[in-house]
């Protein structure tokens, strides 16, 4: 099997990889100005599967982090995609934990989704990274299909120095 170079987006050179996999695997279509929404404001966000020797991307992942109702520091995924001959060998789940890495790093208290109601594939790989089904969205999708909006609650970090107990 060949390793598999991630790496996080580094400008605009890396949009039309993202485009071609992003427009050849999902089903709902996105115009540049929403890639370049996510990809301007959370690079630091967007990873890159790359077969080593290559520079052809062959898994992509686009998400953003923003407050929500002033509330809650909301990770979400817009965009998953892996090119269909390297499925099965752990670039989506590697792509996904790697963002979600990013986003503890600047407190995330919950990442979000929305996938097709029907992606048996999808559903399987967010459930076995811990993200439960929040509720199902009727005819979400610009195709007539149902979703599933999918969370994973972040529990805070414990704090250090609060394990710490004196014994004088």
């Amino acid at each position: 099997m060949a390793e598999i170079v991630y790496r996080q987006y580094i400008g605009e050179s890396d949009l039309p990889h993202i485009m071609s996999l992003v427009q050849t695997e999902l089903s709902e279509p996105y115009v540049i100005y929403t890639y370049r929404y996510f990809l301007h404001q959370w690079p630091q966000l967007a990873f890159l599967a790359i077969p080593a020797g290559s520079s052809v991307p062959i898994g992509v992942i686009v998400c953003k982090q923003s407050m929500h109702k002033h509330v809650a520091n909301r990770g979400y995924i817009a965009m998953l995609s892996v090119n269909k001959n390297w499925r099965k060998r752990g670039v989506a789940s590697t792509l996904v934990q790697r963002s979600i890495e990013v986003m503890k790093q600047h407190g995330v208290d919950e990442v979000v989704l929305e996938t097709e109601y029907d992606n048996v594939a999808a559903l399987a790989l967010y459930d076995s990274l811990g993200f439960i089904r929040e509720k199902r969205l009727y005819r979400f999708y610009l195709n007539g299909k149902d979703a599933f909006r999918l969370v994973l609650p972040i529990p805070p970090e414990e704090d250090q120095d609060a394990l710490y107990v004196s014994t004088t």
